[in-house]
């Protein structure tokens, strides 16, 4: 009787141990996501948080997304990079390796002020999008996405041993024969809140790119007028601290 009852307490804790294995690698799965500087921030605000390239980050606060957009227009709102590849470019031809890699001109930025771009393939494809700031201390700052992290790193690091001036012109040739064959491609698009209307970004031959021109957008197999618009589509409502 008491064998029978030393076998059953060894199992009893056996299946303890086996109900208990799923929770503790699900818990040691969420310890191992690295958490910003804003963790706590995000929590106390009800920041819902999942797992991004290694890292816990809110995906939605308590508001909807479309409120969260009506906000930062109509006030202001911080956007937590710590989680992205920083990276800090000196030297004289910091600019020059800068123009190589993306699409924007990098050179007539002012000190402090940053610009959208992409980052681009020897073929003139698109790899990753990125913000290059420069800096009043003299570099360029660098903030692009965690996801793409090692991929970015090896571009840039390549870049830097080759020196070479050459991803822009074989990207506007691609892009002119696109054109010529789809007479103009839509890249994204989505709602703006703000505006109540639709906007997107794409391709259009050289004659019909003034702002203003009306076009026609094929959505769904259904063509819908549009216009030509500068960026960006909304006007700026900010300031730039010295």
């Amino acid at each position: 009787m008491q064998q029978a009852r030393s076998m059953v307490s060894r199992l009893s804790s056996r299946l303890q141990a086996l109900a208990s294995a799923p929770c503790r690698s699900l818990s040691c799965a969420q310890d191992v996501l690295h958490r910003t500087p804003l963790y706590d921030f995000h929590l106390a605000h009800g920041g819902k948080m999942v797992a991004f390239a290694g890292w816990s980050l809110p995906v939605q606060y308590r508001d909807s997304h479309v409120n969260s957009h009506l906000h930062t227009r109509q006030h202001c709102s911080l956007f937590d990079v710590s989680h992205m590849l920083q990276t800090k470019i000196f030297g004289c031809d910091r600019v020059k390796l800068m123009e190589s890699l993306v699409v924007g001109d990098i050179a007539e930025l002012k000190p402090n002020q940053g610009t959208l771009s992409l980052f681009t393939s020897e073929a003139g494809g698109i790899l990753d999008d990125l913000i290059v700031t420069s800096a009043s201390e003299g570099h360029l700052y660098v903030v692009s996405n965690a996801g793409c992290r090692e991929k970015d790193l090896t571009l840039m690091q390549d870049k830097v041993r080759e020196l070479q001036n050459k991803g822009s012109d074989v990207a506007l040739e691609v892009m002119d024969n696109a054109l010529l064959a789809l007479q103009g491609a839509v890249t994204s698009g989505c709602p703006s809140p703000c505006l109540k209307k639709n906007v997107a970004m794409g391709y259009v031959p050289y004659e019909y790119s003034r702002p203003g021109t009306p076009l026609l957008v094929e959505v769904r197999r259904k063509q819908q007028p549009a216009v030509v618009s500068k960026m960006p589509f909304v006007s700026t409502n900010y300031y730039i601290l010295k």
